[in-house]
């Protein structure tokens, strides 16, 4: 019974269920950081669509989207982004990690969890050095399938092959899970 009970203490830190106390401040710094990130984008991606249309909120997400992830990452000395499995943009590819977390929010989706509200969290070594990681899921807004659905607008189809020849963000239905916002935060206190 002992064994047994060892055992599932071991499943639930290994999927994340069980946190410890150190990692609350964490989590909470890493919420506020996505929620603001997720606000800024927001904003700058409306102001786009206002400005000109989905074309021009391609630009957003192309050259202002990077910009607002370096902000929050110097700001706090972290890494923070945006990863999804199906990426526009090759530099948000998923690392491992970031892989395997995006694959187990598509299973907790399947199983009837909210996409809004599925997170992940989790101390561990990347490269010899301690780090905490985090990652929102990204549901997939109806505004968001007008550049990333099944039936994209010819015109805004052209922009984004323009600017993402190796596309694979395409085909999202609302409420699919389009992505991730990812930060990797450093325990050793010094910066990645």
């Amino acid at each position: 019974m002992k064994q047994l009970l060892v055992m599932m203490c071991v499943m639930l830190l290994a999927t994340g269920y069980v946190r410890a106390g150190e990692d609350d401040e964490r989590v909470a710094a890493s919420r506020a950081t996505v929620k603001e990130f997720m606000q800024s984008l927001k904003q700058e991606l409306q102001k786009g669509m206002q400005d000109g249309g989905p074309v021009n909120a391609l630009g957003v997400c192309n050259m202002t989207a990077p910009g607002i992830a370096n902000t929050y990452s110097a700001r706090h000395g972290w890494s923070v982004g945006r990863t999804s499995l199906r990426v526009r943009n090759p530099d948000n590819a998923p690392d491992i990690w970031e892989q395997a977390v995006l694959q187990e929010f598509e299973r907790r989706k399947h199983a009837g969890e909210n996409p809004a509200e599925l997170e992940y969290h989790e101390s561990l070594e990347v490269d010899g050095k301690p780090v905490f990681r985090y990652m929102k899921a990204i549901p997939t807004a109806e505004l968001c399938v007008v550049c990333h659905g099944s039936d994209i607008d010819p015109y805004v189809d052209a922009r984004i092959r323009e600017l993402y020849p190796d596309d694979q963000a395409r085909g999202f239905k609302p409420g699919d899970i389009r992505g991730a916002f990812t930060i990797t935060q450093p325990l050793d206190g010094g910066q990645e």
